[in-house]
């Protein structure tokens, strides 16, 4: 079959002369060589061999060959170019020419002879493309056994007459490789993607990605530990969890064939939910029982990797997650203590109520009881009230009440006994709530207590929104001072006087003798910090505690000298203050006139204004020294300090040396 694959391929590369025969060595008609260059996609080197008139050896350094050990496109394409050179012999040839020819035209018969079979079937092939292109189905066959829990899945491929796939890893191969192969009479094709029924598709695709593992496992396992020479069968697939939950999506809404106790139906998948309910029914006055609908061990239950399957009478059903966790888990506990029923007193209705219904919602259906009976052991609306505090160690606090209508009590008071239905899952659940936030029970006032101050923190920043949420939350007037705070500096008052430059920070809301401390908790990059009186500041993103910083450490200011909230500097910090203060957005600033008199002047464009070099020195400097002229006059008169370096190119001759030195000298 393989022949006749290449057949056409190769009349194509004849057809383009891309075929060179590099040496013939010809004995007679009936023992000859022939080598030969195919030029496909790559260069290719062909062998031909007759011996006594039969082909001894084909061979071609193609991967086409290697992969199947037989005739491929370009040896076809070397025996048809040199039958046809043969055949082409000039008239006008010597007599040994005429019997080479002779010769030839015998091999060209060989050959014709060799492949008129194979190109009679070629056009029957073809017609057995068409007339199959999109009408092969796949049927899947779910085998089932209950002791092991194992499930297999065997297919069948066909379209009027339906054939068992024998071997996944060879039925991957074909496709991968776009074989033609022959099942029976009734059943041949090339295997291709389009051959295929639309519906059959995803059950190709689910064959396909599972018959690769399938090959490659058998392939590369250590022999040791293969079964009967393989690793995984090659007749089915086994299912395991994932292969569970790929199988349903594809062949959910279908109808399979399933296999069980060597019984045979078939069954539906769907996504509905299995009809799975118990029911509370009141037997007498004081005693009550739970039954399930159905029975419970003829169900058989799956689990897939995301989901969790029922198969019952003729379906396989996949359950939500909400299903799972009420009906489902409730017939499992049934199954896993073998019961049948479960019987209840009267008393027990209230943790019924309170516990199990809750959990389980609609999965237990009420009989033979009133509304009125139900609400004595229904529990009411829960309520839940949160009052928030700090002790005398800046500790947080809190008390709760639960809340039922009329009823109102503390929870951590295990002391109380108490008549009335409540529900156990939600106050649970509330009370997780504290341990996760990292409160700690204060048994000796039956409260909960925050004392870590990270924590607390982090209450008052991000927890405290969601208790909003879930409780009626009360404060103090105490816990109400002691939220997080953003301190302003206030007005700020900046001025120049007796040559000292004077920085007014009395109107700063932060204390001054703890300024060091938050300082210091800046400078590690921590994210708040605690103040005496218990509050705190954040220091994140903080703008005026960042002005702040850079005042201290770039001026190199003793923390001591904040304490009357007055700064005097050296007058030369003039511009080091005026460019932070350009980053204090949101704070009123007052500056004296001498000192804007003092930055203005420095400033690049008025020096050019107000400042003249003298008339000895304009022709002799250039723009950028006249330019260091100047601001070493501006720096003399304000008593700043300067260096004049090197690297400004003013080169060391004498003349320049002493020019520099008239000049600071004056």
């Amino acid at each position: 079959m393989q022949v006749k694959k290449e057949y056409k391929k190769q009349k194509n590369i004849k057809k383009c002369g891309r075929v060179e025969i590099i040496n013939k060595d010809y004995k007679n008609s009936r023992n000859f060589e022939i080598t030969a260059i195919v030029v496909g996609t790559e260069t290719y080197k062909t062998y031909l061999s007759i011996r006594d008139g039969e082909v001894e050896d084909i061979t071609c350094n193609c991967q086409d060959y290697y992969n199947h050990y037989g005739v491929c496109k370009h040896t076809l394409a070397t025996i048809m170019s040199f039958a046809e050179e043969a055949s082409h012999q000039p008239k006008q040839e010597t007599q040994t020419q005429a019997n080479l020819t002779n010769n030839y035209r015998n091999f060209k018969q060989i050959v014709n002879t060799f492949y008129n079979e194979e190109i009679e079937e070629l056009d029957h092939e073809e017609d057995i493309v068409i007339k199959n292109k999109g009408t092969i189905r796949l049927e899947p066959k779910i085998i089932y056994d209950k002791f092991s829990g194992d499930m297999k899945v065997e297919f069948k491929i066909g379209n009027k007459k339906m054939y068992k796939i024998k071997d996944l890893s060879e039925f991957y191969t074909r496709m991968l490789e776009r074989e033609f192969y022959k099942y029976g009479e009734k059943l041949q094709f090339v295997h291709t993607r389009e051959m295929f029924a639309e519906e059959s598709k995803p059950l190709l695709d689910f064959i396909l990605r599972y018959s690769e593992i399938i090959k490659y496992a058998n392939s590369n396992s250590n022999s040791n530990y293969r079964y009967y020479g393989k690793a995984l069968s090659d007749t089915s697939i086994l299912l395991g969890n994932s292969g569970i939950d790929d199988l349903f999506e594809v062949l959910k809404g279908k109808k399979v064939v399933f296999q069980r106790d060597y019984h045979t139906d078939e069954i539906e998948f769907t996504e509905e939910q299995p009809k799975i309910e118990f029911k509370l029914k009141k037997m007498n006055e004081e005693q009550y029982v739970i039954l399930p609908n159905i029975e419970i061990f003829n169900v058989t239950i799956m689990k897939g990797k995301n989901y969790k399957y029922v198969l019952n009478n003729q379906k396989m059903y996949r359950c939500t997650k909400e299903f799972e966790k009420t009906n489902l888990k409730l017939l499992q506990l049934f199954r896993q203590n073998y019961m049948t029923e479960v019987l209840l007193g009267k008393d027990e209705l209230i943790q019924l109520f309170s516990i199990v219904i809750p959990k389980v919602k609609n999965a237990i259906v009420i009989e033979n009881m009133t509304e009125e009976e139900i609400k004595k052991y229904k529990p009411k609306e829960l309520m839940i009230k949160v009052f928030l505090d700090f002790d005398k160690n800046d500790f947080l606090t809190a008390e709760v009440k639960f809340v039922y209508e009329e009823n109102e009590f503390n929870p951590l008071n295990e002391k109380l006994k108490l008549d009335f239905p409540r529900n156990r899952i939600q106050e649970t659940r509330a009370l997780n709530i504290f341990r996760k936030t990292g409160f700690m029970f204060d048994a000796k006032n039956l409260r909960f207590i925050l004392p870590d101050n990270d924590k607390i923190y982090e209450f008052l920043t991000e927890d405290i929104n969601y208790y909003m949420q879930k409780f009626e939350v009360l404060a103090t007037e105490k816990f109400k001072m002691k939220q997080i705070k953003r301190p302003k500096i206030g007005n700020l008052g900046v001025k120049v006087e007796n040559n000292l430059l004077s920085i007014d920070l009395k109107n700063m809301e932060i204390d001054s003798k703890e300024l060091e401390e938050i300082m210091e908790k800046y400078a590690l990059r921590k994210k708040y910090h605690r103040l005496k009186d218990g509050s705190f500041i954040d220091l994140e993103e903080n703008k005026e505690i960042d002005f702040l910083n850079k005042l201290v450490t770039g001026m190199d200011i003793d923390y001591k000298e904040l304490e009357n909230g007055e700064m005097r500097l050296p007058v030369n910090r003039s511009l080091y203050l005026n460019q932070l203060l350009k980053g204090l957005k949101g704070t009123e600033i007052v500056k004296n006139s001498e000192f804007k008199k003092i930055v203005n002047e420095l400033d690049k464009e008025q020096l050019e204004e107000e400042i003249k070099v003298p008339e000895n020195l304009e022709k002799i400097l250039r723009y950028y020294q006249k330019t260091g002229f100047k601001w070493l006059k501006v720096l003399d008169h304000y008593h700043f300090g300067g260096i004049l370096a090197d690297d400004m190119g003013l080169r060391k001759d004498n003349s320049n040396v002493i020019h520099y030195c008239r000049l600071c000298s004056k």
